[in-house]
């Protein structure tokens, strides 16, 4: 370990695992460090998020230099040291995924990916890319993110990449891509996901969420595609928001069609917040750092889990290949995350202080906003205890209550009366009547 006064950096090798907190507490003072390198490659990840834990209480602008794999010829240039994520605070030991389990329902098959633009459907993807299916068809709605997506995946040739610019609204237009194409499998990731945006926005999230779930599904049942696979959320689990509801309503309709003995494997994987994702709080807080705050926290006791998005999809394509069909899998999310700590941890990371009472003379204020509509305090991955462990350690199957055929049809025609009427006021009282759990009314103290 050493200190480079001049510069302000704190430099640890090996020799920080055997050093005591008050010891860094007083370098770190007594020396105005205002940098820190973490230059322990050979450290398991278990040993970094302990490290860096400790570290994130102090104001202090982290870097890290690269794991040993990624070391070559023993080198590591200035360009290698980089600056740690809150990832990298919030991850955990990765559990190497089962080979057999990703290639099942992808290799030398055709497959289809909705909302292929968003944050989840861009890393599937990426990673069903590298699993060598026959070909790819990235369809979303928005030109700008087909076009990112779409233009990564063809910079090396490879696999051929169809990139469809359409609505999972359109059933039509759904039923030709899975015909023309002979999609095997399907990867329904295309919703409306933001919670207030949503709220805001009952009949259009609803609409799309639904119906263009049911499209698809019908769709896949119809022209006797092998699997889909729909990407659901914790937030689906006795919902308090409109979002939620939809998706429960999205699950109840690959169910019903399950119990139908279709030809098609259909399955559902739900699962809690990944780092990173578009409009989630982790690229929010980044920026309000970044503008020099305040930083904006809805409540001081809210929690949420959190996921890395390549291990969260990894779960997913692993999840869809042991379905049997109707399967709601939950992974494991870990321990839930208090976001006020996360807030601490990323103004501490950037080597700034926070304003609060103990440091009245810090750099960025935390703002406290109170609770948004729709939103819970914390959040739930299942909504009974019937629950057993799949064969992958971190995927757990939930078998919880079902709707009929008949009344999925039933919400269907109110979904689209609703839409056509432009009357949320029918689609509320269809969350209260099918959703488990929906409610709308939420007491809490600021």
């Amino acid at each position: 370990m050493f200190i480079t006064n001049t510069i302000n950096k704190l430099h640890f090798d090996n020799t920080f695992l055997r050093v005591k907190t008050i010891k860094i507490n007083n370098l770190i003072i007594n020396k105005s460090v205002k940098s820190l390198i973490l230059a322990i490659p050979s450290a398991r990840i278990n040993q970094r998020q302990e490290i860096l834990k400790k570290l994130s209480r102090y104001p202090l602008e982290v870097k890290s230099l690269p794991n040993l794999d990624d070391i070559e010829n023993d080198l590591v240039t200035l360009e290698q040291i980089k600056f740690v994520e809150v990832d990298d605070i919030l991850g955990r030991e990765i559990v190497l995924p089962k080979k057999e389990l990703l290639r099942k329902n992808i290799f030398n098959k055709n497959i289809l990916i909705t909302g292929a633009g968003g944050s989840i459907g861009a890393e599937l993807s990426r990673q069903i890319k590298d699993l060598q299916p026959s070909k790819i068809i990235l369809l979303d709605n928005s030109e700008y993110n087909l076009y990112n997506i779409h233009h990564e995946l063809t910079i090396t040739n490879g696999v051929e990449v169809i990139p469809l610019l359409s609505t999972v609204t359109n059933y039509k237009q759904i039923y030709n891509v899975i015909k023309k194409h002979e999609i095997n499998t399907i990867y329904h990731a295309a919703a409306y996901k933001h919670v207030p945006m949503v709220e805001l926005n009952v009949v259009s999230g609803v609409y799309n969420n639904v119906i263009g779930t049911f499209n698809v599904a019908s769709a896949a049942k119809e022209l006797e595609v092998e699997n889909m696979v729909l990407i659901s959320t914790d937030k689906a689990v006795r919902p308090t928001n409109v979002m939620g509801a939809s998706k429960r309503l999205s699950e109840f309709i690959l169910q019903s069609y399950a119990d139908q003995n279709s030809s098609t494997c259909f399955s559902m994987v739900r699962f809690g917040n990944v780092i990173d994702s578009a409009g989630s709080v982790v690229p929010l807080f980044r920026q309000q750092i970044k503008d020099g705050g305040p930083v904006t926290v809805t409540h001081r006791n809210i929690t949420r889990y959190f996921m890395s998005i390549p291990e969260a999809v990894q779960l997913v394509l692993q999840a869809g290949s042991m379905a049997k069909g109707g399967d709601v899998f939950v992974l494991d999310m870990g321990d839930p995350i208090k976001i006020l700590d996360l807030a601490y941890r990323m103004i501490h990371l950037s080597g700034l202080k926070p304003i609060d009472n103990n440091n009245p003379d810090g750099d960025i204020k935390i703002k406290f906003t109170g609770l948004r509509p729709g939103e819970k305090l914390y959040e739930e991955l299942l909504i009974g205890d019937d629950v057993i462990q799949s064969k992958h350690p971190r995927i757990m199957q939930a078998r919880e209550e079902k709707l009929s055929l008949e009344k999925v049809l039933d919400f269907i025609e109110k979904i689209k009366k609703s839409r056509d009427l432009q009357d949320e006021n029918i689609i509320k009282d269809l969350l209260l009547e099918y959703v488990k759990g929906y409610t709308t009314e939420f007491e809490y103290k600021k």
